[in-house]
């Protein structure tokens, strides 16, 4: 028995996307997330570091920033359905990092990855959009 397709709606698969989410696990410096989607349709995921950075001195997650981009599906208009994989970035910071250097190292990551997003930063904030292979 074949799978019955759902109708492609532009305005429903295009709202889809991946959830952004971050954490710090330094003392000095935090990441917040100011928009959490980083959509299909072009809607950025942002987020914003902030302080200077009292950085990694062991082995442990102590003194490092992760942001996370969760996986998700979306139809395109030919009817076939994309699987985008999760992405979960960890960078070690270096004792007196600054917020803009932090930025900076997170979006020379998305950039040179394979994924399908990059990355732009002003200072402290990083600007993540969805672009399709």
């Amino acid at each position: 028995m074949q799978k019955k397709r759902g109708v492609y709606n532009p305005e429903v698969e295009l709202a889809k996307g991946a959830t952004l989410d971050a954490a710090s696990y330094d003392k000095t410096q935090k990441i917040k997330v100011t928009a959490g989607k980083v959509t299909v349709g072009g809607i950025a995921g942002r987020a914003e570091i902030s302080g200077v950075a009292t950085g990694r001195n062991d082995s442990s997650i102590n003194g490092t920033l992760g942001i996370w981009l969760s996986i998700f599906r979306y139809m395109r208009p030919d009817g076939t359905t994309d699987h985008v994989a999760g992405w979960n970035i960890m960078l070690p910071l270096k004792a007196g990092q600054t917020a803009a250097a932090s930025a900076k190292a997170f979006v020379e990551i998305i950039n040179s990855g394979t994924r399908p997003y990059r990355a732009a930063a002003v200072g402290g904030k990083i600007k993540i959009v969805f672009t399709e292979k």
